[in-house]
């Protein structure tokens, strides 16, 4: 402002204080649309992790897993049990160990999207100086 606000109208002032907060709240906008584009980003890349978890988990159940049964049972054979029991037994310890490999990998992309990495901390800050600018105009 050229003016000095001791002389200028109350009119005047509050027409400057209406605009001025009107393209604070424009800039703010522009930084949270900023803020929440990074934070969708981050994010994206726990969902990649998940599902390339959940996608390795499933190939390995369909394709690694059927021979690593019957080699199982094989041995378990060899140790004295019937072929059954064998390969009950063998598809059961297969089984328990992908689902651990599994929830490993399920639980790292889960820990990638909690909530506390998705804050819009920056706007926050921004939006609280705001409010202080604004409260000593008035």
């Amino acid at each position: 402002m050229a003016k000095s606000s001791e002389n200028a109208p109350l009119s005047e002032l509050v027409g400057s204080l209406v605009s001025d907060v009107t393209g604070l709240l424009r800039k703010e906008i522009d930084l949270a649309k900023t803020e929440a584009s990074e934070k969708v980003s981050q994010a994206m890349s726990g969902v990649e992790v998940l599902i390339i978890g959940l996608v390795l988990a499933i190939g390995a159940v369909g394709v690694l897993l059927a021979a690593l049964v019957g080699a199982i049972a094989v041995f378990l054979v060899e140790q004295g049990f019937n072929d059954t029991s064998a390969s009950a037994l063998a598809s059961l310890v297969v089984g328990i160990g992908v689902a651990l490999i599994a929830w490993a990998l399920v639980s790292r992309g889960i820990a990638a999207l909690r909530g506390t990495n998705l804050a819009l901390n920056r706007t926050a800050t921004s939006l609280r100086r705001d409010v202080e600018t604004v409260k000593e105009k008035i």
